[in-house]
């Protein structure tokens, strides 16, 4: 095989096609969607992560088996199947029509490689390891580690006491943060590089996913607000299961694993069945998303408090833990997580009881992320000027005097 000519491309509304919708896509979907790709989803299901893609108007789905006139007026195609006949059938209509295809199944037979990539702010570093995967991903980490002034030296995590397995298997909680893939700590993407298998989250950064092993095992673990989802006895299982075979297994989570994150829940289930689990705190949306839109959660002489919440229950359910009335009391920095289906409930309870419906509020959608978008209301208002926004999940509520502290 003749050399590689290295080059980087320019995606930015150019409609990319991506063939199969599982594991595979679920790495390489993200970065597409980064680099501004418009990107067609051509397979008769999809992972949990791309179905809310989907649902979210970020990508295109076609709810079928492949056809050759699907690479017509595309720019790129990325095969995502792990059936070969399938795999050739879509690069040899690419290949009939000129255009640069990516296998995922074979190397050899692909046109066009994804390198193993980090990124440090404006530096994307991309490494090609002459067919050799494992080698790419090691030069890869190398660079990534001078790039961040590596020491060899992290925070150390929190280890929770488990009976140690015979296997050598482990489990690492590891929160990714609010969706920036720079804010994941240096531990957390230490872990990810050296991981077996990754169970992530939709909320998890997507592009963190584009930087593990190539022969790492993806999971998704997706949790879609109304969409498809696994269960939560069903990812404690996952977790279980792969450490007791003697694999590394990270379960990657969005912001912090023990805010709102049902951590707890997985470090009880591997405890249980003597596997060592470990817990890698990370930033958490609470405070982080609202600083990156100008919001801070406390300020001299406005907020000396803030409270954080789950509005995942409204606040007539029975099952809500929440003392709404008592929060409505407070003058303080009120952070709603998951609020955005009770909006409206959650506004009016808390203006029944006694907070101002004057109050200064915000609600931030994928905040710390390219498609961060905010909207500020007074609380009386807040849920209509939602919805006339279109805002989606993710998405934090703040409601307070500091939403406007930082413009006075």
């Amino acid at each position: 095989m003749s050399d590689l000519y290295p080059l980087a491309l320019r995606l930015d509304g150019r409609p990319v096609l991506v063939v199969g919708g599982g594991a595979v896509a679920s790495r390489r979907v993200p970065a597409l969607l980064t680099a501004g790709a418009d990107v067609t989803v051509v397979a008769p299901e999809l992972t949990p992560t791309l179905h809310g893609l989907a649902d979210a108007g970020r990508i295109r789905w076609e709810q079928r088996r492949f056809e050759p006139s699907d690479v017509e007026g595309v720019w790129l195609v990325h095969v995502a199947v792990d059936d070969p006949a399938a795999a050739a059938a879509v690069s040899e209509a690419a290949e009939a029509r000129k255009i640069f295809c990516v296998r995922a199944d074979d190397r050899t037979a692909a046109t066009a490689w994804t390198p193993a990539v980090t990124r440090r702010g404006p530096v994307t570093v991309a490494v090609l390891g002459g067919g050799d995967p494992r080698r790419a991903v090691a030069t890869r980490d190398a660079i990534a580690a001078f790039l961040a002034g590596w020491t060899g030296a992290a925070v150390s995590a929190t280890a929770v006491g488990a009976p140690a397995a015979t296997t050598g298997g482990q489990v690492a909680l590891v929160g990714a943060g609010p969706g920036d893939p720079e804010l994941i700590t240096v531990k957390g993407r230490r872990l990810l590089a050296e991981a077996d298998v990754v169970v992530a989250d939709r909320l998890a950064p997507g592009l963190l996913l584009d930087e593990l092993r190539p022969d790492a095992e993806l999971v998704d673990a997706a949790k879609n607000p109304y969409g498809p989802a696994r269960t939560q006895e069903e990812i404690n299982e996952i977790l279980v299961d792969r450490a007791r075979k003697g694999l590394s297994v990270v379960r990657l989570k969005g912001g912090d694993p023990f805010v709102f994150g049902r951590g707890g829940e997985e470090v009880i289930a591997c405890a249980e069945a003597g596997v060592p689990v470990t817990v890698v705190p990370g930033v958490t949306s609470a405070v982080s998303v609202p600083a990156g839109a100008g919001i801070p959660v406390t300020h001299r002489g406005v907020a000396h408090e803030f409270t954080v919440v789950s509005g995942h229950l409204s606040p007539d359910d029975p099952e809500s833990l929440v003392n709404w009335p008592a929060l409505a009391a407070t003058s303080g920095t009120l952070v709603v997580l998951m609020g955005l289906k009770n909006l409206a409930a959650i506004t009016s309870t808390l203006v029944a009881h006694g907070r101002p419906a004057a109050s200064p509020a915000a609600v931030i959608q994928e905040g710390t992320t390219p498609n961060q978008r905010a909207v500020e209301a007074s609380l009386g208002e807040l849920a209509e000027t939602v919805r006339e926004a279109g805002i989606r999940p993710p998405a934090i509520v703040v409601i307070g005097d500091v939403v406007p502290a930082l413009r006075a």
